[in-house]
């Protein structure tokens, strides 16, 4: 990755993070790789070690990474909201070095754990002498899965440079799709605008003060901010593009977004730990429809279900069996409509609901609810049923109090006039929220 910081060398004066009111060049960020990186081989981090980072955005965690990727390490990037316990990702990974950063971004501490893990293929990787990366499932449907990826390889797609922006990574460290972000942005020196606080105001504002252009986010964020009117108060002219992914898009939230920023290009991305994220095109009419793929990628769908082949994939699972067939296929468990070259997801097989037989995808149907007078916010899933296997239940936020009954009778008409019988949610229940992770993802259960 010598080739990112050489990047870097040729452009010192460019602005590279803002971060708690302060701006940091390019030229400062190489100065502070070198730094760290003298800094971890003298307290004796070599090759092959696995070093878990514990921090969020910040110019220095950045470099931190930077560094032990040159020292050939293995990271295992965590945050305060990481969706997996730490006890847990340290028993997958092992941690020779645990490496914190404080409130304010600068690296705290270096310590020696010497906690190994006989993980074959972590062994079987540390021959190859490259850099490592560990990113955790988030468990929603099991066991939260470790996935090592070759961190040399991740960062390869982004060689290419491309038009630099300003640009608030959105998504964690410990997530692929904030690791991507951070890459992209600064391999085409753009500039980093950190934000502790991801909530909808704080976004907005951050936005505001600093003249973002790309707004990197997920459908649950996006329906959070309509039904906020958050984009009202702020000025948010600045914004060139906002990208959403990681979940399916209601339409009636892109419909939203559509309208309160017409100047703005909606861009759905597509992407997966395992495989990488893959370029999108959005269909220009304001569907869910794009086309994705891109150099390094193939796509195929069997049996209405999207496998990829992917140049960017990872090494593999470190405590699970791999999913990719015997020819490097990635079966992605998410079901789409195909129009010649474009796709339209339309949900993961894990998140559909089988009513007597029949299929129910959440997306469609929180999409109905989400027009509902009075919704701000709709999480649908399937309950079990003695009869029927499974029935539709809808768990809804509240712009305002009001009974239970009144809700769900509106609900069911709107849902019954724009919906076949089955997907009629049978039971409404009423919650204070939220419906999303720490990640802004959709959380559907009971």
């Amino acid at each position: 990755m010598d080739w990112l910081t050489e990047r870097f060398a040729g452009a010192p004066e460019r602005t590279a993070f803002v971060h708690e009111g302060r701006s940091v060049g390019y030229g400062e960020v190489v100065a502070t790789v070198d730094e760290l990186t003298d800094r971890l081989a003298r307290a004796g981090v070599a090759a092959g070690d696995t070093v878990v980072v514990a921090g969020d955005y910040s110019p220095e965690v950045f470099c931190l990474i930077l560094a032990l990727a040159r020292l050939r390490c293995v990271v295992v990037p965590l945050t305060r909201s990481s969706v997996v316990e730490e006890s847990v990702a340290l028993g997958v990974s092992g941690c020779d070095w645990y490496v914190s950063a404080g409130d304010d971004g600068q690296i705290a501490a270096i310590d020696h754990r010497g906690q190994s893990s006989d993980n074959a293929l972590l062994t079987e990787f540390r021959a190859r002498r490259s850099p490592g990366l560990v990113l955790f499932s988030s468990g929603s449907s099991g066991a939260p899965k470790g996935m090592l990826h070759d961190l040399e390889r991740v960062a390869e797609k982004f060689r290419r440079q491309r038009t630099a922006v300003v640009a608030i990574p959105f998504l964690m460290l410990d997530h692929f799709g904030g690791i991507n972000t951070l890459l992209a942005i600064t391999a085409s020196l753009g500039t980093v605008v950190t934000v502790a606080d991801r909530s909808v105001s704080s976004i907005c504002a951050a936005i505001a003060r600093h003249r973002v252009q790309l707004l990197p986010a997920t459908p649950s964020f996006l329906t959070l901010l309509m039904a906020s009117n958050a984009h009202r108060e702020h000025d948010l002219s600045s914004l060139t593009r906002i990208t959403y992914g990681t979940e399916v898009m209601p339409q009636t939230t892109l419909d939203r977004v559509r309208a309160a920023f017409p100047g703005v290009v909606l861009q759905q991305t597509y992407g997966l730990s395992e495989v990488g994220v893959l370029r999108s095109e959005s269909r220009p009419d304001g569907s869910l429809w794009m086309r994705i793929g891109g150099e390094g990628f193939r796509t195929r769908v069997v049996d209405e279900v999207l496998w990829i082949k992917s140049d960017y994939a990872m090494v593999g699972y470190l405590n699970a069996p791999s999913e990719f067939d015997a020819d490097g296929w990635f079966n992605t468990h998410d079901e789409v409509e195909v129009d010649g070259e474009w796709f339209r997801v339309l949900g993961r097989v894990t998140d559909l609901i089988n009513v007597g037989g029949q299929k129910v995808y959440p997306a469609e149907v929180e999409g109905v609810v989400l027009d509902v007078d009075n919704v701000s916010d709709v999480a649908v899933h399937g309950e079990r049923h003695a009869l029927l296997g499974q029935i539709v239940v809808a768990t809804v936020v509240l712009d305002r109090p009001e009974p239970v009954a009144d809700v769900k009778k509106r609900v069911r008409q709107a849902c019954a006039a724009q919906l076949a019988a089955f997907k009629v949610p049978v039971k409404v229940v009423l919650t204070d929220g939220p419906l999303h992770s720490s990640r802004q993802k959709k959380i559907r259960r009971a």
